[in-house]
């Protein structure tokens, strides 16, 4: 049995989200509001939260910044809504969030989804504190890494001219300006990592879904979006 916390401002997602978790065994507490969820999270943290993206008062995503802020997200959060963008959503799974369920969420991906984050939950508790490492200056021939990414030149990772060159598994090339407007950086930044994972996986929507935690739906629109094409990448590098 888990404590699951369940945030949404409609009374009807909140019952039914009670009713199905609990028949699963699970004990259930419910929050209307951000400062409802603020007054649970203060009591302890649960094993897992339901957040809802829209709400009234402060709308989810700020209250998952802030829990990140103050050190309180150390509990898996998995956000929903029927109303949220992509770039909603991956804001989110930037933060911190786990996972992302569209309204009106289907049965099996809400039990799916609620039982991979308490697989992670207790991953994370069973997981044994890890001593320090000394911090060694690298020697030319080692490539550090950069966002998973390898680095083939360290220098390359600082702002050096106003850009930065990655490679990924394959180690194909990739350039960054630093002189782009934040919202073209960001996109090629996302081109760049749905490639990288395209190509390690064959093109596998599916796995490449599990990798980036992104549901397949969200995934697609977000790759058309950006602009690439995975059946070109597949076969790229088969």
């Amino acid at each position: 049995m888990a404590n699951i916390l369940v945030v949404d401002d409609e009374m009807g997602i909140r019952e039914l989200l009670s009713e199905i978790l609990s028949d699963e065994g699970h004990a259930i507490q419910l929050a209307e509001n951000a400062q409802q969820a603020r007054e649970a999270r203060a009591q302890g943290a649960p094993d897992l939260v339901l957040l809802d993206i829209w709400m009234p008062d402060t709308d989810g995503v700020t209250l998952l910044k802030e829990w990140q802020r103050d050190g309180l997200l150390t509990m898996p959060v998995i956000m929903m809504s029927g109303h949220a963008t992509i770039d909603t959503a991956v804001e989110a799974t930037r933060i911190g969030a786990l996972n992302f369920l569209e309204k009106p969420i289907a049965l099996q991906k809400l039990l799916k989804a609620v039982q991979a984050g308490l697989t992670r939950a207790q991953e994370t508790v069973r997981a044994p504190a890890l001593a320090p490492r000394p911090v060694v200056a690298a020697q030319p021939e080692e490539t550090p890494a950069l966002g998973g990414f390898a680095v083939q030149n360290p220098a390359a990772a600082i702002a050096v001219r106003g850009g930065a060159t990655v490679a990924g598994a394959d180690n194909h090339m990739f350039n960054l300006s630093f002189d782009l407007p934040l919202r073209e950086a960001r996109d090629a930044f996302e081109r760049m990592y749905f490639e990288h994972h395209l190509g390690r996986e064959g093109g596998s929507m599916t796995r490449v879904a599990e990798k980036t935690g992104l549901e397949r739906t969200h995934l697609y629109r977000k790759l058309k979006q950006l602009g690439v094409e995975p059946g070109k990448l597949a076969k790229k590098n088969a």
